[in-house]
């Protein structure tokens, strides 16, 4: 075997097992972030519900001083409403539909109605796609940072606007249109509905990469023109305050 395919079949296998770990850390990363919402809703839940049975326990106490006393089925009504206070918050709840895309979303609320959408809809996609979600997931906090800055009639905005609030939804959602019977079955180009998916996810990332690279450009250069005037500024300000410009 020579020597440059032996290096070649080392790189081959080094990016494989970077791929993997790379991957790995994405999916860690999303099964995160699901778990952070999970427990936040939690503690949401849990701080309703103590709230709740402490209101109960006042007006129960407020009461009993009031009538000198509320007795015995006073005290059962007071336990049945507390129960019924704290089942009230501590019973998970339908979660709520997702909102139609607006034109009138402000760039934030597209990027967070896509993440909403992809951390619901990762379960019920084959495995590849799921791991293209969890990439797309880690590149949202970055692009909504950037966009809340962007006027959203900035062209690199409305390319945003465009995939995040209608392409990639759509993507996904004609995905779950097709019959589980028939994704194996091959297109055209020779390509089951999972590998279509997939070649889309795909698209959409290396398209969210490009904008954010362009969105980011803009501050780069901005910190490339500040940081040659203050060079430029002060480097002539101290060779004209040195030593030679000192009067004799």
């Amino acid at each position: 075997m020579s020597t440059s395919h032996q290096v070649n079949t080392a790189i081959a296998r080094f990016d494989e097992v970077m791929g993997r770990i790379d991957r790995s850390a994405a999916a860690r990363a999303a099964e995160g972030r699901v778990r952070a919402r999970t427990g936040r809703a939690w503690l949401n839940r849990a701080i309703g519900a103590a709230i709740a049975v402490a209101v109960v326990l006042v007006a129960t106490t407020v009461t009993g001083v009031v009538v000198n006393g509320i007795g015995l089925g006073g005290f059962m009504l007071a336990l049945v409403a507390m129960v019924l206070a704290a089942g009230f918050f501590l019973v998970p709840r339908r979660e709520k539909p997702i909102v139609d895309y607006s034109d009138e979303m402000t760039n934030q609320a597209v990027v967070q109605r896509l993440d909403n959408l992809l951390v619901r809809k990762r379960a019920a996609l084959p495995a590849p796609a799921a791991r293209r979600i969890d990439a797309i997931s880690q590149q949202l906090p970055l692009l909504e940072n950037r966009l809340g800055q962007t006027e959203a009639l900035d062209p690199l905005a409305q390319d945003a606007r465009r995939l995040m609030g209608k392409h990639l939804p759509e993507l996904i959602e004609r995905y779950e249109r097709v019959p589980a019977a028939y994704r194996s079955e091959r297109d055209g180009d020779g390509l089951t509905v999972d590998e279509r998916l997939v070649q889309g996810l795909d698209a959409a990332k290396t398209a969210l990469d490009d904008l954010g690279r362009k969105l980011a450009h803009e501050d780069l250069a901005a910190f490339e023109t500040q940081g040659r005037f203050i060079e430029n500024r002060y480097k002539e300000d101290a060779q004209l305050s040195g030593p030679d410009s000192s009067g004799s």
